[in-house]
Protein backbone atom coordinates (compact mmCIF):
# COMPACT_ATOMS: atom_id res chain seq x y z
CA UNK A 1 0.00 0.00 0.00
CA UNK A 2 1.29 3.47 -0.92
CA UNK A 3 2.04 5.65 2.09
CA UNK A 4 3.34 8.86 0.55
CA UNK A 5 2.17 11.98 2.43
CA UNK A 6 -0.84 13.90 1.24
CA UNK A 7 -0.37 17.22 -0.46
CA UNK A 8 -1.74 19.83 1.99
CA UNK A 9 -4.18 22.43 0.71
CA UNK A 10 -4.37 21.11 -2.86
CA UNK A 11 -7.52 19.05 -3.19
CA UNK A 12 -7.21 18.43 -6.94
CA UNK A 13 -3.62 17.19 -6.63
CA UNK A 14 -4.59 14.98 -3.69
CA UNK A 15 -7.38 13.41 -5.73
CA UNK A 16 -5.00 12.71 -8.61
CA UNK A 17 -2.43 11.13 -6.29
CA UNK A 18 -5.09 9.07 -4.53
CA UNK A 19 -6.43 7.85 -7.87
CA UNK A 20 -2.89 6.99 -8.99
CA UNK A 21 -2.16 4.99 -5.83
CA UNK A 22 -5.44 3.09 -5.99
CA UNK A 23 -5.12 2.44 -9.71
CA UNK A 24 -1.69 0.90 -9.11
CA UNK A 25 -2.96 -1.20 -6.22
CA UNK A 26 -6.29 -2.41 -7.60
CA UNK A 27 -6.74 -1.46 -11.26
CA UNK A 28 -9.37 0.80 -12.77
CA UNK A 29 -12.51 -1.28 -12.31
CA UNK A 30 -11.79 -2.23 -8.69
CA UNK A 31 -11.15 1.27 -7.34
CA UNK A 32 -14.20 3.23 -6.22
CA UNK A 33 -14.98 6.89 -5.79
CA UNK A 34 -15.39 6.28 -2.06
CA UNK A 35 -11.85 4.85 -1.90
CA UNK A 36 -10.46 7.80 -3.86
CA UNK A 37 -12.12 10.45 -1.70
CA UNK A 38 -11.20 8.54 1.47
CA UNK A 39 -7.54 8.34 0.45
CA UNK A 40 -7.55 12.02 -0.53
CA UNK A 41 -9.38 13.02 2.69
CA UNK A 42 -12.10 14.88 0.82
CA UNK A 43 -15.62 14.20 -0.46
CA UNK A 44 -17.51 13.35 -3.63
CA UNK A 45 -18.44 16.99 -4.17
CA UNK A 46 -14.73 17.77 -4.65
CA UNK A 47 -14.46 15.14 -7.39
CA UNK A 48 -17.54 16.53 -9.12
CA UNK A 49 -16.19 20.07 -8.85
CA UNK A 50 -12.69 19.36 -10.18
CA UNK A 51 -13.38 16.53 -12.64
CA UNK A 52 -17.06 15.65 -12.91
CA UNK A 53 -16.66 11.86 -12.86
CA UNK A 54 -14.30 8.97 -12.15
CA UNK A 55 -13.65 8.60 -15.90
CA UNK A 56 -12.68 12.27 -16.26
CA UNK A 57 -10.45 12.05 -13.18
CA UNK A 58 -8.55 9.07 -14.57
CA UNK A 59 -8.30 10.67 -18.01
CA UNK A 60 -6.65 13.73 -16.53
CA UNK A 61 -4.34 11.51 -14.49
CA UNK A 62 -3.22 9.63 -17.60
CA UNK A 63 -2.80 12.81 -19.62
CA UNK A 64 -0.74 14.40 -16.87
CA UNK A 65 1.49 11.36 -16.44
CA UNK A 66 1.85 10.04 -19.99
CA UNK A 67 1.43 12.79 -22.58
CA UNK A 68 4.95 14.06 -21.95
CA UNK A 69 6.32 10.50 -21.92
CA UNK A 70 4.91 9.72 -25.33
CA UNK A 71 6.09 13.02 -26.78
CA UNK A 72 9.60 12.21 -25.60
CA UNK A 73 9.32 8.71 -27.07
CA UNK A 74 8.42 10.13 -30.47
CA UNK A 75 11.22 12.69 -30.33
CA UNK A 76 13.77 10.05 -29.39
CA UNK A 77 12.64 7.67 -32.14
CA UNK A 78 12.85 10.50 -34.67
CA UNK A 79 16.35 11.39 -33.44
CA UNK A 80 17.53 7.78 -33.59
CA UNK A 81 16.19 7.29 -37.12
CA UNK A 82 17.80 10.52 -38.29
CA UNK A 83 21.12 9.64 -36.70
CA UNK A 84 21.39 5.94 -37.56
CA UNK A 85 18.90 5.53 -40.39
CA UNK A 86 15.40 4.11 -40.02
CA UNK A 87 16.38 0.93 -41.88
CA UNK A 88 19.43 0.34 -39.68
CA UNK A 89 17.71 0.14 -36.28
CA UNK A 90 17.33 -3.38 -34.94
CA UNK A 91 14.73 -4.52 -32.40
CA UNK A 92 17.04 -3.79 -29.44
CA UNK A 93 17.49 -0.20 -30.61
CA UNK A 94 13.72 0.31 -31.05
CA UNK A 95 13.04 -1.18 -27.61
CA UNK A 96 15.66 1.17 -26.18
CA UNK A 97 13.95 4.18 -27.76
CA UNK A 98 10.68 2.99 -26.24
CA UNK A 99 12.04 2.41 -22.73
CA UNK A 100 14.70 5.09 -22.20
CA UNK A 101 12.22 8.00 -21.81
CA UNK A 102 10.25 6.03 -19.19
CA UNK A 103 13.46 5.23 -17.31
CA UNK A 104 14.56 8.87 -17.40
CA UNK A 105 11.20 10.13 -16.18
CA UNK A 106 11.13 7.49 -13.47
CA UNK A 107 14.58 8.58 -12.33
CA UNK A 108 13.98 12.32 -12.54
CA UNK A 109 10.46 12.47 -11.06
CA UNK A 110 9.74 12.86 -7.36
CA UNK A 111 7.16 10.08 -7.77
CA UNK A 112 9.40 7.99 -10.02
CA UNK A 113 8.64 4.53 -8.58
CA UNK A 114 4.91 5.26 -8.63
CA UNK A 115 5.20 6.51 -12.21
CA UNK A 116 6.87 3.33 -13.43
CA UNK A 117 4.35 1.10 -11.63
CA UNK A 118 1.47 3.18 -13.02
CA UNK A 119 2.93 2.75 -16.50
CA UNK A 120 2.98 -1.00 -16.03
CA UNK A 121 -0.52 -1.09 -14.57
CA UNK A 122 -2.03 1.01 -17.38
CA UNK A 123 -0.63 -1.22 -20.12
CA UNK A 124 -1.72 -4.41 -18.33
CA UNK A 125 -5.15 -3.26 -17.10
CA UNK A 126 -7.97 -5.15 -18.90
CA UNK A 127 -10.62 -2.46 -18.37
CA UNK A 128 -12.42 -1.56 -21.64
CA UNK A 129 -12.28 2.08 -20.56
CA UNK A 130 -8.47 2.02 -20.23
CA UNK A 131 -8.00 0.02 -23.42
CA UNK A 132 -10.25 2.44 -25.29
CA UNK A 133 -8.47 5.46 -23.86
CA UNK A 134 -5.08 4.16 -24.96
CA UNK A 135 -6.32 3.42 -28.48
CA UNK A 136 -7.94 6.82 -28.82
CA UNK A 137 -5.15 8.98 -27.41
CA UNK A 138 -1.93 7.11 -28.15
CA UNK A 139 -2.59 5.34 -31.46
CA UNK A 140 -0.12 7.60 -33.35
CA UNK A 141 2.78 6.56 -31.12
CA UNK A 142 1.76 2.90 -31.30
CA UNK A 143 1.70 3.21 -35.08
CA UNK A 144 5.12 4.86 -35.29
CA UNK A 145 6.77 2.27 -33.11
CA UNK A 146 4.98 -0.60 -34.86
CA UNK A 147 6.43 0.54 -38.18
CA UNK A 148 9.89 0.82 -36.61
CA UNK A 149 9.62 -2.75 -35.31
CA UNK A 150 8.31 -3.89 -38.71
CA UNK A 151 11.45 -2.48 -40.37
CA UNK A 152 13.66 -4.09 -37.73
CA UNK A 153 11.95 -7.49 -38.09
CA UNK A 154 11.01 -7.66 -41.79
CA UNK A 155 10.72 -11.47 -41.76
CA UNK A 156 7.68 -11.30 -39.47
CA UNK A 157 4.19 -10.81 -40.88
CA UNK A 158 2.33 -7.84 -39.48
CA UNK A 159 -0.11 -10.14 -37.70
CA UNK A 160 2.69 -12.11 -36.08
CA UNK A 161 4.56 -8.94 -35.15
CA UNK A 162 1.43 -7.52 -33.55
CA UNK A 163 0.93 -10.69 -31.54
CA UNK A 164 4.57 -10.78 -30.43
CA UNK A 165 4.56 -7.10 -29.44
CA UNK A 166 1.35 -7.59 -27.48
CA UNK A 167 2.83 -10.50 -25.51
CA UNK A 168 6.19 -8.80 -25.01
CA UNK A 169 4.82 -5.51 -23.71
CA UNK A 170 2.06 -7.21 -21.72
CA UNK A 171 4.64 -9.34 -19.90
CA UNK A 172 6.85 -6.35 -19.21
CA UNK A 173 3.89 -4.28 -18.04
CA UNK A 174 2.93 -7.01 -15.60
CA UNK A 175 6.44 -7.04 -14.15
CA UNK A 176 6.55 -3.25 -13.80
CA UNK A 177 3.08 -3.09 -12.23
CA UNK A 178 3.74 -5.77 -9.67
CA UNK A 179 7.36 -5.25 -8.68
CA UNK A 180 9.11 -2.86 -6.36
CA UNK A 181 11.42 -1.01 -8.75
CA UNK A 182 14.36 -0.99 -6.34
CA UNK A 183 14.05 -4.77 -5.98
CA UNK A 184 13.74 -5.25 -9.73
CA UNK A 185 16.80 -3.10 -10.38
CA UNK A 186 18.75 -4.95 -7.69
CA UNK A 187 17.81 -8.28 -9.29
CA UNK A 188 18.96 -7.10 -12.72
CA UNK A 189 22.21 -5.76 -11.28
CA UNK A 190 22.94 -9.05 -9.44
CA UNK A 191 24.99 -7.29 -6.77
CA UNK A 192 27.06 -5.28 -9.24
CA UNK A 193 27.22 -1.53 -9.58
CA UNK A 194 25.86 -0.97 -13.05
CA UNK A 195 24.73 2.04 -15.04
CA UNK A 196 21.18 2.71 -16.15
CA UNK A 197 22.27 1.78 -19.68
CA UNK A 198 23.58 -1.62 -18.62
CA UNK A 199 20.56 -2.29 -16.43
CA UNK A 200 18.18 -1.43 -19.27
CA UNK A 201 20.23 -3.51 -21.70
CA UNK A 202 19.81 -6.52 -19.41
CA UNK A 203 16.07 -5.97 -19.18
CA UNK A 204 15.83 -5.77 -22.98
CA UNK A 205 17.90 -8.96 -23.26
CA UNK A 206 15.31 -10.77 -21.15
CA UNK A 207 12.29 -9.65 -23.16
CA UNK A 208 13.64 -9.32 -26.72
CA UNK A 209 13.49 -13.08 -27.52
CA UNK A 210 9.70 -12.73 -27.43
CA UNK A 211 10.09 -10.58 -30.53
CA UNK A 212 13.07 -12.18 -32.24
CA UNK A 213 13.16 -15.90 -31.40
CA UNK A 214 11.79 -18.05 -34.25
CA UNK A 215 8.75 -20.18 -33.58
CA UNK A 216 9.48 -23.77 -32.64
CA UNK A 217 10.99 -25.94 -35.37
CA UNK A 218 10.09 -29.58 -35.93
CA UNK A 219 12.68 -30.81 -33.43
CA UNK A 220 11.49 -28.42 -30.70
CA UNK A 221 7.85 -29.28 -31.37
CA UNK A 222 8.71 -32.97 -31.14
CA UNK A 223 10.30 -32.48 -27.72
CA UNK A 224 7.21 -30.67 -26.47
CA UNK A 225 4.92 -33.37 -27.89
CA UNK A 226 6.87 -36.09 -26.07
CA UNK A 227 6.42 -34.23 -22.79
CA UNK A 228 2.70 -33.81 -23.52
CA UNK A 229 2.40 -37.57 -24.14
CA UNK A 230 4.21 -38.30 -20.87
CA UNK A 231 1.84 -35.92 -19.06
CA UNK A 232 -1.17 -37.75 -20.56
CA UNK A 233 0.26 -41.11 -19.55
CA UNK A 234 0.99 -39.91 -16.02
CA UNK A 235 -2.55 -38.56 -15.68
CA UNK A 236 -4.05 -41.85 -16.89
CA UNK A 237 -1.89 -43.82 -14.45
CA UNK A 238 -2.97 -41.55 -11.60
CA UNK A 239 -6.64 -42.02 -12.57
CA UNK A 240 -6.17 -45.80 -12.67
CA UNK A 241 -4.59 -45.82 -9.23
CA UNK A 242 -7.37 -43.67 -7.82
CA UNK A 243 -10.00 -45.99 -9.34
CA UNK A 244 -8.27 -49.04 -7.83
CA UNK A 245 -8.40 -47.49 -4.36
CA UNK A 246 -12.06 -46.46 -4.67
CA UNK A 247 -14.63 -48.85 -3.17
CA UNK A 248 -16.57 -50.71 -5.86
CA UNK A 249 -19.96 -50.28 -4.19
CA UNK A 250 -20.64 -54.08 -4.27
CA UNK A 251 -20.89 -55.62 -0.82
CA UNK A 252 -18.95 -58.82 -0.17
CA UNK A 253 -21.02 -61.91 0.81
CA UNK A 254 -20.28 -61.59 4.51
CA UNK A 255 -21.46 -57.96 4.48
CA UNK A 256 -24.70 -58.95 2.71
CA UNK A 257 -25.40 -61.49 5.40
CA UNK A 258 -24.82 -58.92 8.12
CA UNK A 259 -27.14 -56.41 6.46
CA UNK A 260 -29.90 -58.99 5.90
CA UNK A 261 -29.61 -60.14 9.51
Amino acid sequence: MNTRPLLPGNTKARLLEAAEDLFIEHGYEAMSMRQITGRAVTNLAAVNYHFGSKEALVQELLQERFDRLNQERLRLLDACEQRYGAESMDAHAVLSALFVPALRMGRNSANGPAFVRLLGRVYSDPSPFIRGYLREHYQPIFGRYFEAFARALPYLSRNELGMRLHLCLKALAGVLAGENMDELIAALCMGEEVSDSLMLARLITFISPTLTEPFGNAEQIGKVERVVLLADAAAQAADAQAAARKPSGILPPWAVEVVEA
